[in-house]
């Protein structure tokens, strides 16, 4: 069985692994597909080390093994990847802070006991029954390998300051940025409006219920300021991943107002400390999700609420998979979100 990796800057490898075998707690998923996400395309770009078994997280597929010990899920059973549950153990757990558990937030980032040695780029994984739940029945397959990435965006904007009739402003309409668009239209903002470069993407954000979407620059402060009454947003979601983009969120601000930082950046950013100071910002920062949080993202992705098909522009195998990194890396490319089928012959 051959899984990709990222390696090393602008470097993709097809390494050649065992067909796995579940631990006893474990589980083995066949992956129907498994999207590329912006931390991937970051890895490729900067060829900073990579946890090999994050390359490739956005996976989804069926139970095809399962351990002794397993009984949340059965062969055959449609899954999708996600985060642990609390465990209850760990040192945050027992201070009654399951919401921020170590052995779930390991399980996040790939550094687990049940670690696999590859990500969801390779036809079958091996993970703990504990990162995965099954797929609500109403979605695609190609729906459900989007839903990680769509409760990244409801986690962040669950645990942000938004509250109703805000203002929001969305920084970047990639995969992320326009989840958040629309997860922010749920929860009930007054005026949404989204800064993009990309015209096919801004086109994007105003099909899915951006009030205004419009490329950044003088052009996009003033349009904030205008549908402000010059105030500045009241809250403002980065979901560039760039440094410039940490800055510049708090500029489109309000005084009072508050920022929500989703993108991940990969280097340090500059940022003015006094505008934060004067300007009193509310700062909620938002990395992977919560264990529960994946059914509710998969209820109102099923009646309709959050809509992903739009944003899956193209789908590759395994084959295709350097080109198709190596494209989304120019910063310039016509897709979105690249599904790739790992599955031989695709």
């Amino acid at each position: 069985m051959h899984a990709a990796l990222i390696t090393g800057k602008e470097t993709v490898e097809l390494r050649e692994f065992p067909d796995p075998t579940p631990a006893p707690a474990g589980v083995v998923v066949d992956i129907s597909f498994c999207g590329i996400c912006g931390t991937d395309v970051h890895a490729y770009q900067s060829g900073a080390p990579y946890n090999p078994a994050i390359c490739g997280h956005e996976w989804a597929g069926t139970v095809s093994a399962i351990g002794n010990d397993v009984s949340a899920v059965a062969e055959g059973d449609r899954v999708v990847v996600a985060a642990a549950p609390a465990c209850g153990r760990c040192a945050a757990c027992r201070a009654g802070q399951a919401d921020r558990c170590r052995t779930a937030f390991k399980s996040a980032i790939g550094v687990d006991a049940l670690t696999p040695p590859h990500g969801g780029f390779a036809p079958r994984i091996a993970v703990a029954e504990t990162r995965v739940v099954r797929t609500h029945p109403a979605l695609t397959d190609v729906q459900a390998a989007q839903v990680e990435p769509t409760t990244v965006a409801f986690h962040a904007v669950r645990t942000s300051e938004l509250r109703l009739g805000d203002i929001a402003v969305i920084q970047g309409a990639g995969p992320i940025g326009l989840g958040t668009l629309q997860w922010v239209r749920a929860a009930g903002a007054g005026e949404v409006i989204v800064i993009e470069p990309s015209e096919a993407r801004r086109d994007l954000a105003a099909q899915l219920g951006a009030h205004v979407a419009v490329a950044p620059g003088a052009e996009a402060d003033a349009i904030v300021r205008q549908h402000t009454h010059g105030l500045g947003a009241d809250i403002v979601f980065e979901c560039v991943g760039r440094p410039f983009a940490i800055q510049s969120a708090v500029d489109l601000a309000r005084r009072g107002g508050a920022v929500c930082l989703i993108g991940l950046s990969d280097t340090d950013a500059s940022i003015t400390p006094a505008t934060w100071l004067v300007k009193e910002i509310r700062l909620t920062a938002a990395l992977a999700y919560f264990h529960e949080e994946f059914e509710m993202a998969m209820g109102m992705m099923a009646d309709g609420r959050v809509v992903v098909d739009p944003l899956h522009t193209a789908t590759v195998g395994l084959d295709d998979f350097e080109t198709a990194i190596a494209d989304l890396a120019t910063g310039q490319s016509a897709e979105i979100k690249v599904l790739v089928d790992p599955n031989p012959g695709s």
